[in-house]
């Protein structure tokens, strides 16, 4: 195997993808979206998101308003970029006028980095979250079989020296780029086939991943099945079908929430606050060997900056 690395720009890089999207029959807008997003996810470190299947490029979701607040899109199996994008611009707009806007997605795929559409909330001084179900990779708490997914939350709020997206997630993608490169993963991610902890990513996508926090992992990825599955009418109880298995239809399922901050006081002073609240996370006493406090999503932020001077 090549394992020669070449370095381009993220511009070329955006231009590259856009023109892969747009020659395979995604139009134009669509095809920018996709990129950006993947792009983002790149330059922020996040290099594991991508989407093997059968997918529809040239479907477009259709969107339907539910109440002044609430808005439902139904993906039509395209890209989930392009859904969450849509579902999040139209939450921004809700939120403007009531203060809060709520989208239920269905028949959506795989949607990259969650950060993407929290930042795209940030950039218009929203409040937002995002969340999403996912293909089983887990199993609940006191479980050893595959059911939940890893389902990462997303949020994220305007203020202090920037937007900065709190993302949790523990994703099988991880595993397999740890696969590629050869190297190992922590022991506490995974179990083998045999229900014992590994640091071999080949063995782990033999067994089943681990839930992040023990039984409030395993709560959280069920709550994140009952908004984005559940609720929205796409597929949950371990029935989305994963981003590598190009044999049917994912049917993920997100739910986007964006709200405005100064619903209770100034702009400036919700940033304000945000900012008094950076500094003191950051400041806090260390513990032994470590260097520096960083707030939610700072080091993905510091990562773009880097990887775009």
């Amino acid at each position: 195997m090549d394992n020669t690395k070449y370095h381009v720009t993220a511009e070329n890089a955006r231009a590259f993808v856009t023109a892969i999207l747009k020659g395979n029959g995604v139009g134009e807008e669509d095809a920018n979206t996709v990129a950006r997003c993947l792009i983002e996810a790149d330059l922020r470190g996040v290099d594991t998101h991508g989407k093997q299947g059968v997918l529809d490029p040239k479907a477009q979701p259709i969107l339907k308003e539910i109440t002044p607040v609430v808005c439902q899109v139904d993906g039509q199996n395209s890209f989930g970029f392009v859904s969450a994008t849509l579902a999040m611009d139209k939450c921004i707009e809700m939120a403007k006028v009531y203060g809060i806007g709520m989208a239920s997605i269905k028949h959506s795929n795989h949607f990259g980095m969650s950060a993407s559409f929290v930042l795209q909330a940030a950039r218009q001084d929203m409040m937002s979250l995002v969340f999403t179900n996912s293909s089983p990779a887990l199993p609940v708490w006191g479980g050893k079989s595959k059911l939940m997914g890893v389902s990462p939350i997303a949020a994220g709020a305007p203020g202090g020296p920037g937007a900065y997206p709190s993302c949790w997630t523990w994703p099988p993608p991880k595993v397999y780029r740890a696969l590629r490169r050869g190297e190992k993963i922590p022991l506490d991610w995974a179990l083998d086939g045999e229900g014992n902890q590994t640091d071999d990513p080949a063995r782990a996508l033999e067994g089943v991943m681990l839930p992040m926090g023990g039984p409030k992992g395993s709560a959280l990825a069920i709550f994140m099945d009952v908004f984005s599955g559940v609720l929205s009418g796409s597929a949950f109880a371990g029935e989305v079908v994963g981003p590598y298995d190009p044999s049917r239809q994912s049917d993920v399922g997100h739910f986007i929430m964006a709200i405005k901050p100064d619903l209770f006081m100034p702009l400036s002073d919700f940033k304000e606050r945000m900012s008094y609240l950076y500094n003191k996370v950051i400041s806090s006493d260390r513990m032994g060997g470590v260097d520096r406090i960083y707030f939610p999503g700072e080091l993905e932020i510091l990562q773009q900056e880097v990887s775009v001077a």
